[in-house]
């Protein structure tokens, strides 16, 4: 492939680099929608759902990381996404996602009894971060 007919993707969080390849195709869920973004895209900047990033490695085989939210951005045939957690699904540990989302819908629980609607949207964040790490970890 010459240098024009791929993209650069990088995902960052706060403790360094998590993935770091070349593609021809990478899948992002924004908050307003799903994008697909190819070489040669025009330059782009969105906030991203707490959901999976697809990166197209060959046929029908994609690389998925769970992602906690951020943003990416694209120009210049790089794609950078910056995310506040963000897991390659080889990486990701079922059984601690799953405890993570029982931990949540007891939060969530406790909070609806409690009317604290602070608590409950947090628990509701944390409950959707478990289950896209536990939906990406069983694609593997």
């Amino acid at each position: 492939m010459d240098a024009k007919s791929v993209i650069t993707v990088n995902i960052v969080t706060p403790d360094g680099s998590v993935y770091d390849a070349t593609t021809d195709l990478v899948v992002c869920k924004t908050t307003v929608g799903e994008i697909g973004i190819m070489p040669n895209h025009i330059p782009t900047l969105a906030a991203l759902a707490i959901d999976r990033v697809r990166v197209h490695k060959g046929e029908e085989k994609f690389d998925e990381i769970a992602v906690s939210g951020g943003f990416m951005e694209f120009s210049d045939n790089t794609l950078s996404i910056v995310a506040s957690a963000a897991e390659k699904s080889e990486d990701i540990d079922t059984n601690r996602a799953q405890r993570a989302k029982e931990r949540a819908e007891k939060r969530i629980a406790q909070a609806k009894e409690s009317h604290n609607v602070d608590e409950l949207k947090r628990a509701e964040v944390s409950l959707r971060r478990a289950v896209n790490r536990i939906s990406i970890s069983s694609h593997r």
